[in-house]
């Protein structure tokens, strides 16, 4: 079984081939584990670690027209057009309910 080696970019060439790493048996690759398997927390606490927190509130995903023009108006104040639009909605939202 002939396996190539790869240099990953961060290691430079002469590092690379300063490693006398034989390949591995077939014996030693049908004794290998999946990490999950293996160290289960520590998998579990990298993927936590992904991404932004979550949210306290999560938000709900909605396919919504708008006017061109409204869309136009919040897009021109720059990033977080979103947000706003749904600072504007949500304001609206607390109005109703205390009227």
């Amino acid at each position: 079984m002939s396996v190539s080696r790869r240099k990953p970019k961060h290691v430079s060439k002469s590092d690379s081939d300063a490693v006398k790493s034989p390949p591995l048996t077939r014996a030693q690759l049908t004794k290998l584990r999946p990490a999950a398997e293996v160290l289960p927390d520590l998998v579990e606490e990298h993927r936590r670690s992904r991404g932004r927190p979550k949210a306290e509130q999560t938000k709900m995903l909605v396919s919504l027209r708008l006017d061109a023009a409204v869309v136009q108006a919040f897009k021109k104040e720059g990033p977080g057009w979103q947000t706003r639009i749904n600072e504007v909605l949500a304001r609206w939202a607390r109005r109703r309910t205390t009227a």
